[in-house]
């Protein structure tokens, strides 16, 4: 049994002494903290993993036992599953799994985002507004109206922008969501953890809205949904490839199920089986047939990233609709506490996804603070301007998940009012900053890149869109080292120059570049940073040498 992590294998809790008690106790209490607020613990299980099972009695003492535990604590318990232990004897015995969970002290729920992915008409929305509006579809596309965005969308019926959607869960693991509480308030109010989920475009004329979806908002996992009738089609596998190189990892619902025969099905996941098998790929398909299998597939999920569980369902008849919120239920986040206490140690950065209007409040910036801590009331820098400049702002107030929040900690997503800020200053792609961070930003930069795909070769002055977190711009490869031209599949040092502004951008940062059917990706490997008349230090130092 590890150490760390939140899953404990206790063999039984059978009245224990108060001392044992205490210290129980006090081990459940890091269980939570290393899971932010939720653990498994596993009854009837020595700590080698050897299944022992316990008596009808002995189980029935020891979940009493783990009840006041998660009482003292102030933690609920759901029973996940049961499951019998052939063991030589003659009275049945049985191990339980439970979850435990509790709003943290700090009142901050668990936040994990889910990026949804398909190709154009899978039925990424309509599931989405199953999940979250919690009544079925009528097989006409009622359930995403409340997704859209803009007219054009309501139209044609296709997501052309990014939305957001919530869904939460109590801390009894039931499901919250529009069908019960009004608002999005009240759903974040009655939730310990909330799943956001990231509704992304699949039609190919929207790609880089997808792409930008997925590089800027910095989601924990990705869902692929595929269409049983269709399978695998259009921009199916593109996706499937971002993900993949994003390093997101990705489980997959193949949805309509109820249009089509049990063969159909089988033969659409008997093809996503192949293609995750493939040696680029490498991944382990597990098809989720039972509430059983959900539980393993949500636990092996997070801790081996080669899993990839695989759902049958429908949004119309709501066939294995449960066991998606099974999953979803469970699935722990992939940040354990420490990280996120070392990220909210350094200092302020926010990244801008996008930019609002609104009356009375004045310009609003959404998007999603990398690291450090952001309160209300503090004064930040923004850029880098077209001539790369930071400008002075002040923090009027942070809204996160539509309800007011006071204080904003690293990896969370939200909207922070401006005040009276001049929108037209601000374009998406720049940072607010912490005044003492002395933020480095550069024009010419170099990544270590893979040639993904290319028509002819690739070679200097080739112009190509590309995307390194929310930065979004054209740039010209200026040089290729030790190479004149790339061919697909080959690996190279390339320097690219932005054509419009200077960007803010880090060393080892994830780049994906685009241009035609020109793909790419790499990480960035050495900025030349400009000075600036503020940054006095850097001058002194010369350009081209980093300063940190």
């Amino acid at each position: 049994q590890a150490e760390d992590g939140n899953i404990e294998y206790k063999l039984k809790l059978v009245n224990p002494s108060q001392y044992r008690f205490e210290h129980l106790v006090t081990q459940m209490k890091w269980r939570l903290q290393e899971g932010r607020g939720e653990a498994v613990y596993q009854i009837g299980v020595e700590d080698n993993g050897l299944l022992v099972g316990l008596s009808e009695e002995e189980m029935r003492a020891s979940l009493k036992t783990l009840r006041r535990m998660a009482e003292k604590v102030g933690a609920d318990i759901t029973v996940l599953r049961e499951r019998e232990v052939d063991y030589d004897s003659d009275v049945p015995r049985k191990i339980t799994e439970v979850l435990v969970r509790k709003v943290p002290d700090n009142q901050q729920f668990l936040d994990l985002r889910v990026a949804v992915l398909g190709n154009v008409d899978s039925g990424k929305s309509t599931l989405l507004g199953v999940l979250t509006q919690g009544e079925l579809d009528n097989g006409r596309g009622r359930a995403r109206l409340n997704l859209f965005r803009h007219l054009h969308e309501i139209q044609s019926g296709r997501t052309s922008s990014i939305s957001f959607e919530i869904l939460g869960f109590n801390s009894k693991g039931e499901v919250v969501n529009y069908s019960d509480s009004r608002t999005a308030e009240e759903i974040c109010e009655s939730s310990s953890k909330m799943i956001t989920f990231i509704d992304l475009a699949g039609h190919h004329k929207y790609l880089k809205t997808t792409i930008f979806g997925l590089t800027s908002y910095c989601p924990d996992f990705a869902m692929l949904v595929v269409s049983a009738n269709t399978g695998i089609a259009g921009t199916t596998r593109e996706h499937l490839g971002l993900a993949m190189a994003l390093k997101v990892p990705f489980f997959i619902v193949i949805s309509k199920v109820d249009l089509c025969s049990k063969a159909t099905v089988e033969r659409t996941v008997k093809q996503l089986e192949r293609i995750l098998k493939q040696p680029g790929c490498n991944k382990l398909p597990l098809l989720v047939n039972s509430d059983d299998d959900a539980v393993t597939a949500a636990q092996q999920f997070a801790q081996s990233p080669n899993i990839t569980p695989i759902f049958t369902l429908s949004s119309v008849s709501g066939e294995n609709l449960d066991l998606l919120k099974v999953f979803l239920n469970i699935l722990p986040p992939l940040t354990n506490s420490k990280e996120q206490e070392e990220l909210m140690q350094q200092l302020t950065e926010f990244q801008v996804d996008e930019i609002y209007t609104v009356p009375e409040v004045g310009t609003v910036v959404g998007g999603t603070l990398s690291s450090g801590i952001c309160r209300e009331g503090e004064n930040l820098v923004v850029g880098p301007t077209d001539d790369g400049k930071f400008l002075r702002l002040k923090v009027c107030s942070i809204q996160r998940n539509r309800s007011a929040c006071r204080v904003l900690r690293a990896g969370q997503a939200a909207t922070l009012a401006l005040g009276p800020f001049d929108r037209s200053l601000l374009r998406k792609g720049m940072v607010m900053v912490s005044p003492e961070m002395n933020p480095t930003i550069c024009s010419v930069f170099e990544a270590e890149i893979v040639l993904l795909f290319h028509a002819t070769t690739f070679r200097k002055g080739f112009q190509v869109t590309v995307h390194v977190g929310n930065v979004r711009q054209t740039a010209i490869v200026e040089k290729i080292h030790g190479k004149d031209k790339l061919r697909t599949g080959e690996k190279a040092v390339v320097r690219f120059r932005f054509i419009k502004h200077p960007e803010y951008l880090k060393i080892g940062a994830k780049l994906l570049f685009r241009e035609g059917v020109t793909k790419g990706i790499g990480h960035v490997t050495d900025l030349q940073a400009i000075t600036t008349k503020e940054n006095s230090l850097e001058e002194s130092l010369g350009p081209g040498q980093l300063t940190f």
